[in-house]
């Protein structure tokens, strides 16, 4: 969730002082970390899904104000589209049988959230992209009226000085000249947040880098979008264009996008607001009242209200997160990979996965990060986001060489292999019950099995559709949003879904 902003564009801060701001923060940041003011080590989770709304007909719906009047809970909040909805799960103790607790939770939460959309006309579906979005669905009447995203949006066009222009090339090939940052609003994601304690940032955001790629590829969710099927997570490189501030111009310089999968490993959670201050021209650059330096010599916790703000706008895979909780500072990583869906028990299987094996690969003598290039990481992700289950990636192998060098190995065989048992033993340390580890890794397992995930059901069920049905592209979206809808709701996970 991104800082409340309440300015209007002829409030917006001068920049100059925004950035000695910005500069305070991380001077003050530094002190905090220096002196120990961080809070107690701590095994916390928290969830975040942002969803869409379609109607009966799997159609996108362009109500979600009515949705949240009728729906009546401040879990839920308001996103960038008027077709979106987010739901913020409260923390919880990562042990014991908080994967069950959460199914529970959300289960609950999310029946009754669609329950009241009905009567608001809509219905609440989990997917990366909804597929039966089109391009009428993105311009800026279809924009929540939310004074931070027609801010951002205004601030993005005048920082590139042209139009948004997407052209992705996939299963087939996709190309349009002019589109909004609402755009970016057709991709929805599950972000999953762990506190850290300082001394533990570098080695947990190392490691959650290193597996992104493994996680969209298991977890990939969104094959098509308007109306063409492109990458088997597009989500990644649909953020990367209608998001980017750059013109063409400022990318053959070498000027880094917003949206940014990072360039090395780090050492430090300084680092990371570092790069955002060196890096990235504030796009939104409000000033808040508070002087953190004052704050701190009067013996008080900052909120470092410029920093916060600047790193919302910034969109890695892996964001720090610095918060303040009964007053107390703490840090997160927030993994923000993974597309939305297909069912709940889908999602926490994708959550149980990550929290086990970031645990593992934080504490190796030998970590994962020593042995893979980041260079390697990066174009991991890439290809993941490209082929999805499927995916070939670079991975260290033992009896390469000294270090292990990377070798090409198909996802499936990496994490049956390697990365399965290892989240296993993850969830052993966090001291999740075997019964909730169990469940939701044979989840993973069986996905790699069949070599079926959200993607790879949707793909299938459109040429299904289209080839022995003679349906026509728009109707076979349409049908396919429809049955995903259904089988959503009875909960099973995706990779027993009839296809068709």
């Amino acid at each position: 969730m991104g800082e409340k902003v309440t300015t209007t564009r002829a409030e917006l801060s001068d920049r100059q002082q925004y950035r000695r701001k910005l500069q305070s923060c991380q001077e003050a940041l530094e002190r905090m970390l220096r002196d120990g003011r961080f809070d107690r080590p701590r095994a916390v989770l928290g969830l975040e899904i942002e969803l869409n709304l379609a109607d009966d007909q799997g159609l996108p719906l362009m109500s979600n104000q009515q949705v949240l009047e009728s729906i009546g809970s401040a879990d839920f909040q308001t996103e960038l589209g008027r077709f979106n909805i987010e739901v913020n799960i409260a923390p919880h103790a990562l042990s014991g049988h908080v994967f069950e607790e959460l199914r529970e939770e959300l289960d609950t939460g999310l029946r009754y959230a669609d329950r009241r959309a009905a009567e608001a006309g809509a219905r609440i579906i989990m997917v990366g992209v909804l597929p039966t979005l089109d391009v009428r669905h993105t311009g800026l009447d279809a924009m929540s009226p939310v004074n931070r995203y027609s801010l951002l949006s205004d601030q993005i066009l005048a920082a590139r000085g042209e139009d948004i222009r997407l052209d992705i090339e996939g299963v087939e090939h996709l190309q349009l000249d002019s589109v909004s940052m609402v755009a970016e609003a057709a991709a929805t994601s599950l972000q999953l947040h762990l506190q850290v304690t300082p001394d533990r940032f570098a080695p947990v955001w190392n490691a959650a880098q290193a597996i992104a790629a493994v996680q969209v590829g298991l977890g990939a969710n969104s094959p098509f979008l308007f109306g063409r099927e492109l990458w088997r997570e597009t989500r990644p490189v649909l953020f990367q264009q209608a998001c980017d501030t750059r013109s063409a111009e400022l990318k053959a310089q070498g000027v880094r996008p917003i949206t940014w999968f990072g360039e090395r490993w780090v050492d430090s959670v300084e680092q990371l607001f570092e790069e955002n201050l060196r890096y990235f021209p504030p796009l939104l650059p409000i000033c808040d009242d508070e002087d953190p330096a004052k704050v701190l010599a009067s013996g008080g916790i900052p909120r470092l209200f410029e920093m916060k703000l600047h790193n919302g706008t910034i969109y890695r895979w892996n964001r720090p997160i610095y918060d303040v909780s009964d007053g107390v500072p703490h840090l997160r990583v927030e993994n923000r990979c993974l597309p939305a869906g297909p069912t709940v028990v889908d999602t926490l299987a994708n959550a149980a996965f990550y929290y086990g094996l970031v645990r593992v690969l934080a504490e190796q003598s030998r970590p994962v990060w020593s042995r893979l290039p980041f260079a390697a990481a990066d174009q991991n992700f890439q290809d993941a986001a490209r082929h999805g289950i499927d995916a070939v990636l670079r991975w260290p192998r033992p009896g390469r060489g000294a270090k292990g060098a990377p070798a090409e190995v198909p996802l499936v065989d990496l994490v049956l292999g390697e990365l399965l048992p290892l989240a296993h033993q993850g969830l052993d340390e966090w001291g999740v019950q075997p019964a909730d580890r169990d469940r939701y890794l044979g989840i993973i397992e069986q996905r790699c099995l069949r070599r079926t995930n959200g993607a790879a059901w949707q793909a299938a069920t459109v040429h299904q559709l289209r080839e022995r049905y003679g349906t026509d592209r728009a109707t076979a979206l349409a049908t396919m949003t429809r049955r995903y809808m259904e089988l959503m709701r009875a909960g099973e996970p995706v990779h027993t879904w009839p296809v068709g």
